[in-house]
């Protein structure tokens, strides 16, 4: 009955008339609308990051990698011993930068050399091929997209790839020739020593939708990555597949780090990317906490709201506790108003804020033909769209909360609008 009576009054108070009194109750409405509508799309785009990153990592790099201090000489035997794991698959590669040269353009990418059928079982990269085929055979390369635009590279052209094959080696024999003039090797002789530049014909472009992997990886032949390292038969890591990327990744981690003779170590794809992964996490918790200070100024303004109401019904008051209206039942009547004010600002900042998600990437290219800027640059974020996901607890506690701080806001002017003593307040009315 308190409260029937106490929202009947709410209510009464919150009808629009014409009135500064309504006006700033719109305006509180909209502040706690816009709070909660940034905060739902910024925490839900942060989640999206996250997500999209872990998407895309596990979409190109091996859940578990095998890696050295120098070659792996033995990766044949390691691989062998692995897949005896039901689930497991293991494939051998070669990586590190090149130069990569066509139509007179020079680029520094980096290099996977495969073995173009193991390699599926690992990760699938012919899921990524944009133009063209998943084909290594003979002289081929596959570029990712950025990489071929920037090489002006298209299907069926040729690019000149240059490693640093055996480069130290001659090095050191050119300066021990130079420091012993007895010496019976002659620089006429190292030069068929020389690991030369390979034409590989463009047979796919893939495309990751991560811009690091599209613009600075091409992948070749096992063998061509070999030569190009002047590696012989040896591998610079081994790539692992195992049954599920998040528990089975970090068992059969800890497991081979047990077994694998230092310098060989194992690394899964969770550890190679954990600063990435880390500096999401902890820009969203700080994100939250510092956009929560908008719903915080909002709740201001619905406490400046009814402090203004309070005033304004000093007589009111007055009367009703007159009447015999309980100091419970005058908090309630403007408790009430904070809390309509609080449902009402977090309804449509709800409402707002799932619509701004979901149409978030149609704003982005709206608003960058009316500024003539590029919005969200893929060169810099490293996607080619705004990724989001709407995480219905993260949501829930942002509403809970909204709700809670204009609740709070509202109670202290209600707390001292209950304490007014009726002689006064109808004495000076």
């Amino acid at each position: 009955m308190t409260r029937s009576f106490s929202l009947f009054l709410a209510l009464r108070y919150l009808k629009p008339k014409r009135s500064f009194v309504s006006v700033i109750t719109v305006i509180s409405i909209l502040g706690v609308t816009l709070g909660i509508a940034v905060m739902i799309i910024v925490i839900s785009v942060m989640q999206g990051f996250d997500d999209e990153l872990q998407k895309t990592v596990l979409g190109f790099e091996p859940e578990v990698q095998i890696q050295s201090e120098g070659p792996i000489e033995d990766w044949r035997q390691i691989i062998a011993n692995l897949e005896k794991t039901p689930g497991i698959h293991a494939a051998p590669v070669v990586q590190g930068p090149v130069i990569a040269e066509h139509a007179h353009i020079v680029t520094t990418p980096m290099i996977e050399g495969i073995d173009p059928v193991a390699e599926l079982n690992v990760v699938n990269i012919k899921a990524l091929i944009k133009q063209g085929a998943y084909n290594l055979n003979g002289d081929s390369v596959i570029l990712g997209s950025t990489l071929a635009d920037s090489l002006h590279a298209n299907i069926g052209d040729k690019i000149t790839v240059t490693g640093p094959g055996n480069l130290r080696a001659i090095l050191d024999e050119i300066q021990k020739e130079g420091a012993d003039p007895n010496s019976q090797k002659k620089l006429s002789d190292l030069k068929d020593e020389v690991v030369m530049p390979a034409d590989l014909t463009v047979t796919g472009i893939f495309e990751s939708g991560r811009y690091e992997y599209d613009a600075n990886i091409l992948f070749v032949s096992l063998s061509h990555g070999q030569e190009l390292y002047a590696l012989d038969d040896a591998v610079h890591a081994i790539a692992v597949k195992t049954p599920d990327p998040y528990a089975s990744a970090t068992r059969i981690n800890n497991s081979l780090n047990d077994s694998l003779h230092p310098p060989e170590y194992a690394e899964t794809w969770m550890q190679r990317n954990q600063d990435r992964f880390d500096a999401i996490r902890i820009e969203r918790a700080v994100m939250f906490f510092i956009l929560m200070f908008i719903v915080i100024v909002a709740a201001f303004g619905v406490m400046n709201t009814l402090i203004t109401v309070t005033v304004q019904k000093t007589r009111d008051i007055g009367i009703m506790k007159a009447l015999g209206a309980t100091t419970a039942q005058i908090i309630w009547v403007f408790m009430m108003q904070g809390m309509v004010v609080g449902f009402f600002g977090n309804l449509t900042g709800f409402l707002l804020g799932i619509g701004a998600v979901r149409y978030r990437n149609e704003f982005r290219a709206w608003l960058s033909n009316v500024l003539h800027l590029k919005i969200f640059p893929e060169d810099i974020y490293d996607f080619a769209a705004i990724p989001a996901r709407i995480v219905p607890h993260d949501v829930a506690i942002i509403c809970i909360s909204g709700f809670i701080l204009c609740a709070i806001a509202a109670f202290l002017p209600a707390w001292f609008a209950a304490r007014l003593d009726p002689v006064k307040a109808l004495r000076y009315e």
